[in-house]
């Protein structure tokens, strides 16, 4: 009986033993599997959610005579429209012959509406959508409906790249200012490039200029401003719907 227990008691043990070899081995193969299949997306997933919204970005290139290319940005908007600042292209954008560098492309480019640097720092323009592929023609971009608010997270896009930022309050810039400059980001981004609302990833609207933005500090009686860098003007998703002609809104 003693020898029976003892060589039950060993068939037991090398059971386990086979049961936590197979089990190793088994978890070993789920693991390479995995890894293997983590290696396999990896190509086709090589974009973060934030490089993903630079399809949208695209650079406006104008050629004024007698005088060297100059290269700013801007966004596709859908059906071959793309909006940039006004000041990107100039006064007389027609004698500058712009083209719209997009998906690979170099595009001549029509210019729908001018705005002004004074006024509305928009221009619109278009490129014949049946020379884009249809990946993006496919795509509309979407103009945020909500007004911007202070603290909102934001991505600004160009088509290099992509940054974070927040909304400022134009409390922060000088008081002469803050009526025209009322929608402003913790960030300076080029002319023309987008800002995009991070959770909806709708357009909240296209950046324009630079401000300085000011620390204000109680001192001898009075208030007194101390530069403190410079915020980044946008003009907003409501201008832009406001700027856009009927015929050309989706």
């Amino acid at each position: 009986m003693a020898q029976s227990g003892c060589l039950l008691a060993r068939v037991n043990r090398i059971s386990a033993i086979n049961f936590v070899a197979t089990s190793v081995r088994r978890a070993a193969e789920v693991i390479f599997v995995i890894m293997a299949a983590t290696s396999i997306s990896m190509p086709v997933q090589g974009q973060s959610p934030d490089d993903s919204l630079r399809i949208y970005a695209v650079s406006v290139v104008k050629t004024t005579p007698f005088e060297e290319p100059f290269t700013g940005d801007g966004i596709y908007l859908g059906k071959g429209v793309v909006i940039t600042a006004a000041h990107v292209i100039g006064r007389w954008g027609f004698l500058k012959d712009p083209h719209v560098l997009i998906a690979g492309q170099n595009l001549p480019a029509k210019i729908i509406k001018e705005g002004s640097i004074e006024q509305t720092d928009l221009t619109l323009l278009s490129v014949d959508e049946a020379r884009l592929p249809v990946s993006l023609r496919l795509r509309q971009n979407p103009l945020c409906k909500q007004s911007p608010k202070v603290g909102e997270n934001v991505i600004v896009v160009a088509p290099e790249k992509t940054a974070h930022s927040q909304i400022i309050s134009p409390l922060l810039i000088a008081p002469q200012l803050r009526r025209r400059f009322n929608t402003l980001i913790d960030l300076v981004g080029a002319s023309g490039s987008g800002v995009f609302d991070a959770e909806r990833r709708c357009l909240m609207g296209i950046i324009s200029s630079k401000v300085q933005k000011y620390d204000y500090r109680k001192g001898d009686g009075k208030i007194i401003a101390e530069p403190a860098g410079f915020a980044g003007y946008f003009v907003s998703a409501s201008q832009i719907a406001d700027f856009i002609p009927p015929e050309f809104r989706f």
